[in-house]
């Protein structure tokens, strides 16, 4: 039987790969943090954001920001791929005077970017701040949030959550991908971040916990929020940091590391070896 994901993970190799090849020339960090949440980005961008690319400012898109901002050159190879803008235009990654590099722009700069982010814990409340206005005009859309494990360790996270629930701001959903480690150490070892599902239940969320590298999962997880209607969705993303190169999974040198000749080759041909 075909695999219906199939496509998708075409994409999400490529991503990878460009991901890994532009860090290594634009000596640009957070390969891990940007492997793992791939498959949570080109899931969203070729199924289940209502955007146009040709019509990046349209009044009616639904929104999604990346508030996990370090991830930046993974979503900037996103939205390249998805024609938000020339793929070549990557070439400039990193250069001085470039638009492109460790954290997302000011609107305007870069088509499909939202909100600048980077310093964890702003970009969730924009998000919230964007689906509290679409309540208020009765828009029919949707805004996503991408968060970090990490990032939940900022107070603004849940101040926000407990907006969101009061407010009962059903189009909003959170994605958290929970690859277990953050700049300094394991999550769960710098802050008591278990039960992650159970905290957000108390704070008034629909809460789902799924595999962040099963297109199915994502996909069922995508549906189940939008059918609540009382309550915002958080759906916990369980990945792996460095997803997609063996010696880089779940190895949190490679938060700053940046991959030398010798790695990059392997990584390139160990990702073509998926294709």
């Amino acid at each position: 039987m075909p695999d219906k994901y199939n496509n998708l993970k075409v994409i999400s190799n490529l991503i990878r790969k460009r991901i890994v090849e532009t860090s290594a020339n634009s000596k640009i960090p957070h390969l891990g943090s940007c492997l793992s949440c791939v498959d949570i980005l080109v899931y969203l961008y070729w199924k289940e954001l209502r955007i146009d690319p040709d019509f990046s400012e349209d009044p009616d898109r639904d929104r999604f920001i990346l508030s996990k901002g370090h991830a930046s050159p993974a979503w900037i190879q996103v939205l390249a791929e998805r024609g938000f803008f020339p793929i070549t235009k990557l070439l400039e990654f990193g250069k001085d005077g470039s638009i492109f590099h460790e954290h997302p722009p000011i609107p305007g700069y870069i088509p499909g970017i939202e909100a600048a982010t980077g310093s964890l814990g702003h970009g969730f409340p924009m998000a919230l701040g964007m689906a509290i206005s679409h309540k208020v005009q009765a828009k029919n859309t949707r805004c996503y949030a991408l968060l970090s494990d990490g990032e939940c360790n900022e107070g603004t996270i849940w101040e926000a959550a407990m907006l969101a629930g009061s407010k009962k701001v059903s189009h909003l959903t959170a994605i958290i991908d929970f690859n277990k480690w953050q700049a300094t150490g394991r999550s769960k070892e710098i802050m008591a971040i278990d039960p992650l599902a159970d905290k957000w239940i108390a704070f008034g969320w629909h809460a789902q916990e799924i595999d962040g590298h099963n297109f199915d999962e994502i996909s069922k997880s995508l549906l189940s929020a939008k059918l609540e209607k009382d309550r915002p969705s958080v759906i916990i993303a369980h990945t792996i940091k460095g997803k997609g190169v063996s010696f880089m999974e779940d190895d949190n040198n490679w938060h700053y590391r940046i991959p030398n000749a010798d790695e990059l080759q392997a990584a390139l041909e160990e990702l073509e070896s998926y294709s």
